[in-house]
């Protein structure tokens, strides 16, 4: 299926690619069944920790992966992408449902998802090249940074009716809760983290293809079960969170019911008023822009993983439609998530089918044993966020630019985690991407230089100019020229090397030929293409004993004897 207007987009590009136009096996089917399996047992207690942690139920979690999980696999662009909630937007989907609710997040969900697919109708998958890898690294180590903030509430079963949304706030308000810190709670947080971080080696040791979420959550509520038969009472999805079913039920932790169509903004507790609508477009631009990002971030590695191309502008629809549609069953925002999605890879995935089947696994556990999942404790699920928040942080690569970086980079990374944790994403991708700009533009003008080439006749200057002559070094450039005319009657300006000609550069020279001193003639050779076409455009032509131009340095040279 193929959007015409703007662009012609092909909707399920992976998917056609993969099982349409490559034949799809019974091979291909079980390899795809065994990643599907695995990417959903790491997906299921993901997607409950991180609605929690979003200020939802958990259901909503699971829903995410089902139903925008199907739709994103069988109308994106990149056929190993397994899409879900991601840690990324805690930060932002928090704040939301704490302000508006479960309705105006869904229905902020819902506005992302339109932008997406605008998006990619007008061809901006690209532009994720643009942005710099120390505010990408930025932005995502304070957001980790944000996340394992929020999970020092649960992970110690500290007693705190409301997080803050300011950072400080939240520090200063968890310093002074330390005290209501509970044993139980902390002791399975702890044994949950510990087998979390040992199961890589227990796993290599005996040979065992499991993902370690599952394990490290079957110890914690063992160690739960224990503590309640010596009277410590530990907080579990159950005892957090209740439902309500539309035949009046009311019931404790997860409702084993298929995910439910729901009208976003029919909800309960949601009004309508143009102040609401103000200010659920610019989060859910954000949300968007966040998407985006994170989306086309994995498919680039996954990309390099399997050595395949995605399509950049494919999956920003397939994203956008898959959250259009989650609201309508109860879904929060989804993007594709890189851990889940090197793990399908890693699962010998071999198609888009594979994140299909996480979805119905997803959706089998959810009408099948809901009732185990409300025996999870909460301090295992924070022990959990807590790990995704590490390798969120990519510490690794963090230090390595810190060491080895040019030192502009190092204080974007750092700026745009400050700003980060202390404010939003927002303010950080927009001043890490400014500033960033500004830097690079200042180190590509110290590049432009000039070179003073010999010549046997004293009356002659000639320059080469080395670099591009845009806004930010060309009126350094001239005015140096200009110092250097002295008691010579003639300039020559060898461009060869001068790649760009901008407005800025433009009006630079314009300038530089209008002051130049009486009975002083400017010439210019060896122009390459664009600097040519824009002086045409501008349509600056010879001016006798003025402004004249050569096809080589040596017609010039031989012009001026």
């Amino acid at each position: 299926m193929k959007l015409y207007g703007l662009t012609n987009v092909t909707i399920g590009s992976a998917f056609i690619a993969a099982c349409i136009k490559t034949p799809y096996t019974l091979h291909r089917f079980c390899k795809d069944l065994i990643a599907g399996i695995t990417v959903g047992i790491i997906a299921i207690p993901l997607a409950m920790a991180l609605a929690i942690a979003s200020g939802v139920p958990p259901q909503h979690g699971l829903y995410t992966a089902i139903i925008a999980g199907l739709v994103i696999a069988l109308t994106g662009g990149s056929r190993f992408s397994v899409s879900g909630p991601t840690a990324a937007f805690v930060v932002i989907l928090y704040p939301v449902s704490m302000q508006f609710g479960l309705s105006g997040l869904l229905i902020a969900t819902l506005l992302s998802g339109i932008f997406l697919v605008l998006m990619g109708i007008i061809r901006l998958g690209r532009l994720i090249e643009y942005i710099p890898l120390p505010v990408v690294l930025g932005f995502t180590s304070g957001i980790a940074i944000t996340i394992a903030t929020m999970q020092i509430k649960d992970f110690f079963g500290l007693t705190l009716d409301h997080m803050p949304e300011n950072y400080i706030a939240k520090i200063t308000a968890l310093a002074t809760t330390l005290p209501t810190i509970q044993f139980a709670d902390t002791l399975v947080g702890l044994v949950t983290l510990i087998m979390l971080l040992i199961w890589p080696k227990i796993s290599t040791a005996f040979r065992i293809h499991l993902p370690g979420h599952l394990p490290a959550l079957i110890i914690g509520v063992l160690v739960m079960l224990l503590l309640n038969n010596f009277g410590y009472q530990v907080a579990t999805i159950g005892s957090r969170f209740s439902y309500t079913l539309s035949d009046d039920t009311v019931g404790h932790g997860i409702p084993a019911v298929l995910p439910q169509f729901v009208i976003p903004w029919q909800l309960s507790g949601f009004e309508w008023s143009w102040a609401t609508l103000s200010a659920l477009i610019p989060i859910s631009l954000t949300m968007a822009m966040l998407c985006a990002i994170e989306s086309l971030l994995c498919a680039v590695v996954l990309d390099e993983m399997t050595h395949t191309k995605h399509n950049s502008n494919g999956e920003l629809i397939g994203q956008g439609l898959g959250n259009i549609v989650a609201p309508f069953f109860g879904g929060i925002s989804a993007t594709a998530a890189i851990a889940r999605s090197a793990a399908n890879v890693k699962a010998s995935a071999t198609s888009p089918i594979a994140a299909v089947l996480h979805a119905v696994l997803v959706l089998i556990v959810l009408i099948g044993f809901a009732p185990i999942l409300s025996y999870i404790p909460l301090s295992a699920m924070a022990a959990l966020l807590l790990i995704v928040a590490w390798n969120m942080s990519a510490v690794q690569r963090v230090i390595y630019i810190l060491k080895r970086a040019p030192t502009d980079d190092i204080i974007v990374m750092l700026i745009c985690a400050s700003l980060t944790v202390l404010f939003d994403m927002v303010i950080a991708i927009t001043v890490g991407i400014v500033l960033a700009s500004i830097l690079f533009m200042r180190r590509i003008a110290r590049m432009t230089r000039l070179i003073e080439l010999n010549t046997t006749n004293l009356t002659t200057l000639v320059l080469r100019i080395n670099g591009p002559l845009f806004f930010a070094a060309a009126e350094r450039t001239f005015s140096e020229i200009y110092k250097k005319i002295n008691h010579h009657r003639h300039i020559v300006l060898q461009w060869d090397a001068v790649s760009i000609l901008d407005a800025g550069g433009l009006n630079a020279l314009i300038h530089f030929i209008n002051e130049l001193p009486e009975g002083v003639d400017l010439s210019i050779c060896e122009l390459q293409f664009q600097p040519l076409k824009t002086l045409a455009r501008a349509k600056i032509v010879p001016i006798p004993q003025k402004l004249l131009f050569y096809s080589t340095l040596d017609e010039a040279l031989k012009d001026k004897n």
